[in-house]
């Protein structure tokens, strides 16, 4: 039985959620996370934060593919 989509072991996947977490709750993610809360996310678009640090509304297709731009 797999207990996840990436078919991780039992503890693979609690180490993956400890990573997870960890990332989410730094500092720079949640200013980010309540900087978007203040725009307003929409269904139809994601909200790009730039390496200036700028925000920009942008398609979801873009914002996902920022490894092709080497963002990441």
């Amino acid at each position: 039985m797999k207990a996840n989509s990436q078919g991780l072991s039992p503890t693979a996947l609690r180490a993956k959620r400890a990573r997870d977490k960890a990332a989410a709750m730094t500092p720079k993610r949640r200013n980010r996370k309540a900087e978007n809360q203040r725009i307003g996310q929409r269904s139809d678009s994601d909200l790009h934060h730039t390496k200036s640090g700028t925000v920009r509304r942008t398609s979801i297709a873009y914002n996902r593919a920022t490894h092709t731009r080497k963002e990441v």
